[in-house]
């Protein structure tokens, strides 16, 4: 029953905050937050990683005649997915307490909506209710953007949401192919449940094209180099919350339905096609670091940079080695902790200078060391620096892509120099040297902004000093994945 507690609190709480007018509802919805958080923390207290099977399930008739069910449940991957997804969201919402939206009952709902959406990704053991939480954790975050975005945000969402929806559908096709699979000589015993799907002993030839119509959803969704064209602009368009929403957890949505659907649903069309994934991925990498480095404006250069560290993660799981697939576990979290600080400094940045423009910030830290501290500490976590968070992640993804292939992983490894060198050619333009005009009355950072922060850098370091707390929830859950992949 906790995992339905984590998946329905959310949506009531936004019902509760659409009811309340003006800014109470930032604090209701806050509160609710927290909620959420704890209640993640109960179920991981009872949580048993060892032999790393379902846990806290719930399955129900949903569409009894058709052998649809509601059936959730979670395992080490999905247990991590909801952690860091509660864990974010309260910072997320309180991030905004410095802004002044209008409609603030419709915002932060909207946000809480999107909290169900994206839990019930990682919490879904059926096809198709797994399709209903993707498509329901757009809609949220679609309308976030469209209203309270930047001057070309019509366009921008537009595109962003033409892109997931084509996408999905791919998805969709797959999944009902698959279903009517199952219990092919009986009607009556068809099942969109995921161990139906694991158990389907699949032609070659159908696991290539099912492959790709379940790559291709989850690649627009990560997004992997080429289908990250929608990217870059959105984040930029989007107000920060969605932004952080969106490079933050929903991602993470494409990696964790690799995981999930892809690779052990049909692991001979992933065989197939392994080695172009890497090289698309591998691609996505150096591309994105290059573009990065090009960046002047501090939200592009970030967004940018999520392409790449995330065609890091794709190479790593697609290598079909532990070292990979912990790697990319563990780098979700990272990165999602990461990337959430780094969008929230920039904001913190615009709001007092009204700028993004590196040549026209500078001397920042001359004014506010507390945010040079939390700004530099959220920025080697983002460049692998040992003993902080990226370090761990990277180190494995590294590993298993070098064990895939020793010419993959030198060219892979290239993201360690080239993100060092955006970085910290960013901070240095916008952190040291003179001031500018935007910047001569820069003040420090408030209470709240501490308060984001400082959650997040604990997290750098625990992550960085104590990998083997978060890797051994889920190390069991990898080798059951890896056993069914290689079945």
């Amino acid at each position: 029953m906790i995992t339905a507690l984590l998946l329905f609190w959310p949506a009531l709480a936004a019902l509760l905050v659409l009811l309340i007018k003006g800014q109470g509802a930032k604090k209701v919805a806050f509160v609710a937050a927290l909620i959420e958080f704890a209640i993640a923390i109960l179920a991981t207290t009872g949580f048993d990683a060892a032999g790393g099977r379902m846990q806290y399930e719930l399955n129900l008739p949903w569409v009894e005649n058709a052998g649809i069910g509601f059936h959730i449940g979670m395992d080490g991957i999905s247990l991590l997915m909801v952690l860091l997804t509660t864990f974010l969201v309260p910072l997320i919402i309180l991030s905004a307490f410095n802004h002044d939206y209008k409609n603030p009952n419709a915002f932060y709902a909207l946000i809480l909506f999107m909290q169900t959406g994206l839990i019930g990704v990682f919490v879904a053991l059926d096809a198709f209710l797994f399709y209903f939480f993707w498509e329901v954790a757009l809609i949220p975050i679609y309308f976030i953007a469209a209203i309270w975005g930047g001057t070309n945000r019509i366009k921008v969402t537009l595109k962003f949401f033409v892109y997931t929806v084509f996408g999905s559908l791919f998805m969709l096709a797959a999944f009902v192919y698959l279903y009517f699979q199952t219990g092919a000589t009986d009607a009556a015993a068809h099942s969109s449940d995921v161990q139906a799907f694991y158990q389907l002993a699949l032609s070659a030839e159908s696991q290539s094209w099912i492959f790709w119509f379940l790559f291709i959803a989850f690649a627009i969704k990560m997004p992997v180099f080429p289908f990250h064209t929608w990217q870059p602009d959105t984040y930029t368009e989007s107000p920060t919350q969605a932004t952080m929403l969106l490079s933050g957890i929903m991602l993470k949505m494409g990696i964790y339905g690799v995981l999930r659907w892809l690779l052990p649903v049909v692991p001979m069309g992933v065989s197939q096609w392994d080695e172009l994934v890497l090289v698309l991925s591998i691609i996505g990498i150096v591309y994105g670091s290059v573009i990065a480095i090009r960046q002047h404006d501090l939200k592009r250069l970030i967004a940018y940079s999520s392409i790449a560290h995330v065609g890091l993660i794709a190479a790593g799981i697609f290598t079909l080695n532990e070292q990979g697939l912990q790697g990319g576990v563990i780098q979700m979290l990272s990165h999602g902790i990461n990337v959430t600080g780094l969008f929230f400094i920039i904001d913190i940045i615009y709001r007092r200078t009204n700028t993004r423009e590196i040549t026209s910030l500078g001397g920042i830290t001359q004014n506010a060391k507390a945010l040079s501290i939390f700004f530099m500490i959220l920025l080697l976590g983002a460049v692998a620096l040992p003993l902080t968070n990226g370090f761990v992640g990277e180190f494995l993804l590294l590993s298993g892509v070098y064990q895939y292939n020793a010419w993959f992983g030198a060219v892979a490894g290239l993201t360690i120099i080239l993100s060092a060198v955006y970085m910290l050619r960013m901070f240095q333009g916008v952190m040291f040297g003179t001031k500018s005009e935007h910047t001569d009355a820069f003040t420090d950072l408030t209470f709240n902004e501490k308060a984001v922060l400082i959650p997040l850098v604990i997290m750098v370091f625990w992550i960085g000093l104590f990998p083997n707390t978060f890797l051994s929830i889920s190390e069991p859950a990898v080798g059951n994945l890896l056993n069914i992949i290689n079945r």
